[in-house]
């Protein structure tokens, strides 16, 4: 984050909460009237969108009013951040760096003819 951010921050900042990676959220302390209140985050080491949670998200762009509460549930994964652009990015079957070769088709589907 800047240099500006954090002075905005001291000046204007109000701390809402923090989540499980250490971004800490924040509001304005006044806002005008007719107009909706500023929220932000600051992220705990590099600024990465994918890091923040499901709960902040909703609150960050005013869907709820409070952070959502709750356990998370079985099926929810934990925080992998974005590989694209890594060695360990995710390349389909057939891409050219996975080979660029197909499996031939299975016979699932039929094309499409203009009658």
């Amino acid at each position: 984050m800047d240099l500006g951010t954090r002075l905005y921050t001291w000046l204007r900042g109000e701390l809402v909460g923090e989540d499980g990676f250490g971004n800490r959220y924040f509001r304005d302390r006044k806002t005008a009237r007719g107009r909706r209140e500023r929220r932000w985050v600051m992220f705990n080491g590099a600024p990465e969108a994918t890091k923040v949670p499901p709960e902040w998200h909703a609150w960050l762009h005013h869907t709820t009013d409070a952070p959502l509460e709750g356990a998370r549930h079985a099926w929810q994964k934990p925080h992998r951040p974005n590989l694209s652009g890594t060695k360990h990015a995710y390349f389909p079957p057939g891409h050219d760096r996975r080979g660029g070769k197909r499996d031939k088709a299975t016979g699932d589907y039929e094309s499409w003819r203009p009658s």
